[in-house]
């Protein structure tokens, strides 16, 4: 069947490929938890793609009242409010987006792939993945020519644990489009399957690829995280430095150097650079990360402010329907309330049965005192051979709670291999249950 090709608005163009990019992009979200998506996400705090998408929702927004039933309109401004609660972590932006998005479908419901991949969009940020998934699949129905969708379907398919579809998904979207988008999913399917060389060199190319300050300073970032995750924080902070040239002010690279300069030792730094991020866009992943990092240095008063407001973000975040996700799961375990990570882990695994909800209920099955159910989830989670280091740290201590002690001490070597200065309460943890663990392992009493 032919189909309707529309030359897009430029606004509109921009908001179709990498917006849309960004806004589904959770897939790409493997440092620091869930881009967070998270993901998040993290690749959504992008300052120069902000400003331009104040700008654009404005204009959208002016030419919807001139022309209210304009469909192409409504569905780029719903996919530009998903992009902007990312953006700013305000989630009261997901109910305009529902809202505006369905008006779209309704207006045109046969060939709107672009409010199907907002929708797309929308639910990915929401934590429903398998609503993600669909409305991917039914824009691709439409059209099944566009780089930009099979990146929405590739992040739906590794959210859900489908991981030989997202792959096939990220080779498509390669094949369609290699730029910037399409090499940085490629880059994330090596990270998964434990190959960070291959990981590296995809995203040095969507560097080499990138056009614009926003997209290099997308690459850096991620290049930041891989170098820093295993093991090299000298080339972390190179990375995020240079981004910070390409892109200044940037929180998710002010994020990136703060992990880098704590890994190196110089926390005053680290923690001047979470505040200025965590000042411009609260992400949650900022504040629970500068708690964490204000609670290793003795400022207990200040982390649990910091707490606080992860907390009341996490409400916000449920009472504009997104479903909480590993930070949640992962904090609970920690500085609050096991029961609570346990049926927020629980929850997510139904919707989300990635690697790293399983990582977050092997915890808090394992703060819950149910080891030989958390083994088996702390065995998931490494089933793609990912290099994580804070994935290997969890399945020590559950190993060391089941008496296992050789085995845990092993794991806990492969976690400080992996990455020295992982966690700043964690790997502190973990060198003293090394210690702890070597006299056992060295004099043969290990199970």
């Amino acid at each position: 069947m032919n189909r309707r090709r529309r030359l897009l608005p430029a606004a509109v163009a921009t908001a179709l490929g990498v917006g849309l990019f960004l806004a589904g992009g959770l897939g790409l979200a493997p440092h620091g938890g869930s881009n967070q998506a998270t993901t998040g996400s993290t690749d959504d705090d992008r300052a120069a793609t902000g400003r331009g998408l104040d700008a654009d929702i404005l204009g959208l927004q002016a030419h919807l009242k001139a022309v209210p039933g304009d469909a192409l309109a409504m569905a780029s401004l719903g996919l530009a409010y998903v992009q902007q609660a990312k953006i700013t972590a305000d989630p009261s932006y997901y109910p305009k987006a529902e809202a505006v998005l369905t008006r779209s479908l309704e207006a045109d419901p046969a060939e709107n792939f672009t409010a199907m991949a907002g929708l797309a969009a929308l639910d990915a940020a929401r934590h429903d993945f398998t609503a993600a998934l669909d409305w991917s699949q039914r824009a691709i129905t439409v059209n099944p020519d566009s780089s930009t969708l099979y990146g929405t379907l590739a992040d739906a398919y590794t959210q859900l644990g489908r991981y030989p579809e997202s792959f096939d998904a990220v080779q498509r979207m390669v094949d369609l489009k290699p730029g910037t988008p399409s090499l940085a999913r490629a880059s994330y399917t090596w990270e998964l399957r434990g190959d960070p060389a291959a990981a590296t060199a995809n995203m040095k190319r969507a560097l080499d690829d990138a056009n614009t300050p926003a997209d290099q300073a997308f690459a850096r970032y991620h290049l930041s995280q891989l170098a820093l995750d295993n093991g090299d924080p000298t080339s972390a902070l190179t990375h995020a430095q240079a981004g910070l040239r390409t892109a200044p002010g940037t929180a998710s690279l002010l994020e990136a150097r703060a992990k880098a300069e704590a890994a190196l030792g110089d926390s005053p730094a680290a923690v001047a650079d979470l505040e200025h991020a965590v000042g411009q866009v609260p992400q949650p992943e900022y504040v629970l990360e500068l708690g964490e990092l204000l609670q290793s240095l003795g400022r207990t008063a200040e982390a649990e402010q910091q707490y606080q407001v992860f907390r009341a973000e996490q409400n916000l975040f449920t009472d504009n329907g997104v479903a909480l996700d590993t930070d949640a799961a992962l904090f609970e375990a920690d500085h609050g309330d096991p029961k609570a990570a346990l049926a927020i882990a629980e929850q997510g695994l139904r919707t989300r049965p990635f690697l790293e909800m399983h990582d977050a209920y092997a915890w808090a099955l394992h703060v819950n005192g149910r080891d030989r159910e958390a083994l088996a989830e702390a065995d998931e989670a490494l089933a793609l051979g990912m290099r994580n280091a804070l994935f290997h740290y969890h399945r020590a201590m559950i190993l060391r709670s089941l008496g296992r002690s050789a085995d845990a001490y092993s794991e806990l070597e492969n976690a400080l291999a992996i990455n020295p200065a992982f966690h700043p309460l964690h790997t502190p943890a973990a060198r003293a249950a090394l210690a702890a663990l070597k006299g056992t392992v060295d004099t043969g009493e290990a199970g």
